[in-house]
């Protein structure tokens, strides 16, 4: 189930991200916090060997709570890669943050357990610690995170989660 016809707005997605990570210049001053809640439709996952056949657009629902400026939970469900469904938790830690063109950008890590993956302990859960650099607008975001391949266990690519803030 490969979208080829994703592959241009892809990399335009990672080349945002890399201009933004090298660009953004140092927040001088931290922003007054108000707890956020975002939703999210699901991840697209732009996988690394285009030639497994594997699902791209992995439609869930996910939640994301911002609890403060570096920190959040996490929570969701989406159908995986292997077309089965997967469910998760996670704590995310983005200590670096920048303001670039209106757009707030922070990077850090998640830590996540996740099931659901038939070649990764019969689908049981196993955590996962994930780098993230995320964009946040006023009501629209998205994180981007890079997943690594474990041979014959889980198959690497590049997350994109979009998200809506709702609070």
């Amino acid at each position: 189930m490969n979208n080829r016809p994703c592959n241009r707005w892809c990399s335009l997605v990672i080349a945002f991200a890399a201009m933004a990570a090298v660009n953004a210049e140092a927040q001088t001053a931290a922003a007054e916090f108000s707890r956020q809640v975002w939703l999210s439709p699901g991840i697209y996952a732009r996988h690394f060997n285009r030639d497994k056949n594997l699902r791209d657009g992995n439609p869930g629902l996910g939640v994301e709570v911002a609890l403060a400026r570096d920190h959040a939970l996490m929570a969701g469900t989406f159908i995986n890669s292997n077309d089965a469904r997967t469910r998760y938790g996670a704590y995310e830690w983005r200590p670096l943050h920048w303001q670039w063109g209106g757009v707030d950008v922070g990077a850090g890590i998640i830590v996540s357990a996740f099931d659901g993956y038939p070649n990764y302990r019969n689908g049981g859960w196993f955590l996962a610690p994930l780098p993230v650099v995320s964009f946040e607008g006023k009501r629209f975001g998205v994180n981007l995170s890079v997943i690594p391949t474990l041979e014959n266990r889980l198959d690497g690519a590049v997350a994109v989660q979009f998200k809506l803030r709702v609070w």
